[in-house]
């Protein structure tokens, strides 16, 4: 058996999405490796059987295989779509609303801490405030995240992308909001729409292919709609996109894919896991080539 780190838990934190005691439930995870930080996701469920879920730094959330639950400790190796003998072990201790551990690999640990997942449950907002023109000023209000690796540009009102690129960053951050933009999508491109920088809405060339999580409009590897109204690649398409706290509507080329669905954690490449506090929106430009234009947001205004 392994010794588990032990640390000090910090006090505080956000109402939680579940009053489960011990480790059952949502958890927002930060991984610490020296001044550098990432996040994860984790989802454990008492079942039957017991089982969970771990969203890594990158991909799509992945059941895990061996998970060890021994009253507030908590043990399994990372799960990944490429097995391997080296893969990473996670071990944590459970204290309250807290989590703190590690992830041991042969070359050292690297701290963990965590809190549990936030329930983000409110009703629409009583108003929803002005409609902001997110390319009004060009790419004066945006960011890059690897200023190393720029191909963005502003080319007759759209937004091109061309690789070799990094994702685009808003400077405003926001909480609740309503969101319009277009998209036009090159044979097997690939791109994605984070919310609040933690909730990829799949970009894809997927015209004609059935709904899964992972293409057109699916909350990547979280949430699969109920259609796929996608249109062929070369085509501009029309996303009106709604998130009222973790609910989440999505409406591709006026078809509701997704209505009021619950969104149960962050998505792979997300900026941080810190699921309560505002963020801003992301567009994934490290894949191929993209254009978008009239992206507008609505954010939310007073609320009862």
């Amino acid at each position: 058996m392994r010794r588990l780190l032990t640390i000090a838990l910090m006090a505080g934190a956000s109402r939680p999405a579940s009053a489960q005691a011990g480790p059952f439930g949502r958890w927002d995870l930060t991984v610490h490796d020296g001044a550098i930080t990432w996040p994860m996701w984790l989802e454990l469920s008492a079942g039957p059987p017991v089982n969970g879920r771990l969203q890594g730094r990158t991909g799509h959330a992945l059941p895990l295989e061996d998970l060890e639950l021994a009253g507030i400790q908590v043990r399994f190796t990372l799960p990944s779509e490429h097995p391997r003998p080296d893969l990473p072990r996670f071990e944590a201790v459970v204290a309250g609303d807290r989590m703190v551990g590690a992830l041991v690999m042969p070359s050292g640990r690297l701290q963990v801490t965590g809190r549990r997942a936030p329930a983000l449950e409110r009703g629409e907002p009583l108003v929803w405030g002005e409609e902001v023109d997110l390319l009004a000023n060009g790419l004066g209000g945006w960011t890059v995240r690897n200023p190393t690796r720029n191909g963005w540009r502003i080319d007759n009102g759209e937004l091109v992308n061309e690789p070799p690129s990094s994702d685009l960053i808003t400077k405003d951050r926001f909480t609740d909001f309503k969101l319009h933009l277009e998209v036009n999508v090159p044979p097997e491109g690939n791109s994605g729409i984070y919310l609040r920088g933690r909730h990829e809405v799949q970009v894809q060339d997927d015209h004609g292919k059935p709904p899964d999580s992972r293409r057109m409009g699916g909350i990547y590897g979280q949430v699969t709609p109920t259609a796929l109204p996608a249109k062929l690649a070369g085509e501009w398409q029309t996303f009106d996109i709604t998130l009222v706290g973790r609910r989440v509507t999505v409406v591709l080329n006026g078809v509701t894919m997704l209505e009021n669905v619950e969104i149960p954690g962050i998505t792979g490449g997300a900026l941080d896991s810190n699921e309560a506090d505002p963020g801003p929106l992301m567009l994934q430009g490290d894949h191929t080539a993209v254009r978008y234009r009239n992206i507008r947001i609505r954010p939310a205004g007073k609320r009862e």
